[in-house]
């Protein structure tokens, strides 16, 4: 896995770029929390459940369907989250799979149960360049330097200009409309 703020970022950059028309303050907010949800699994430990049971870590709380159904449950709270019903539950989904495709491209730990309930086999990328982290007791340690390094490179940075390049299309779209509206209006 990636550290769970590193989870949170991909929404936050994502909605930032975006901006606040499309992704209201408080859909946001629970997007970067659904984005680290997953990891909620790894209290299955404290009840004795193994990393490799489809109750695990990186199982059924990892696929695609896990995903879908926070974004459906999100639609429900449209109102409160100042969203429509369809950004909502796109963003949503978007920000819990996110976490799925991160965990994918660590070179660490079993997988994920993306396909689950048709499939308990756990997937990777091909391509696995982020240092898997190490879990909280190991984290304030040489390896936790060297994940954080990784989670930089591979994740920080792109997602750091992905925002920035959602934003400069936003903005430039924004100062193109009132171009237009000013010139309609001349003529």
């Amino acid at each position: 896995m990636t550290t769970i703020v590193t989870h949170a970022l991909v929404p936050l950059a994502v909605g930032l770029g975006l901006g606040p028309k499309l992704v209201p303050p408080r859909l946001l907010l629970v997007g970067c929390l659904a984005a680290m949800l997953p990891d909620a699994d790894v209290v299955a430990f404290r009840f004795g459940i193994v990393y490799s049971d489809i109750l695990g870590h990186r199982g059924l709380s990892h696929s695609l369907l896990f995903a879908a159904i926070v974004g459906l449950f999100a639609t429900c709270t449209c109102r409160f989250l100042k969203s429509r019903t369809l950004p909502t539950f796109l963003f949503v989904t978007g920000a819990v799979a996110s976490h799925i495709a991160l965990d994918m491209v660590t070179n660490g730990g079993l997988g994920v149960a993306l396909l689950w309930p048709w499939s308990e086999e756990r997937f990777f990328a091909p391509w696995r360049p982020v240092e898997v982290s190490p879990f909280l007791r190991r984290f304030f340690s040489e390896r936790g330097l060297t994940v954080l390094l990784s989670e930089l490179r591979w994740v920080w940075l792109p997602m750091l200009a992905a925002s920035l390049t959602l934003r400069g299309i936003r903005v430039r779209a924004s100062k193109t409309k009132i171009a237009r509206s000013r010139d309609s209006a001349l003529l």
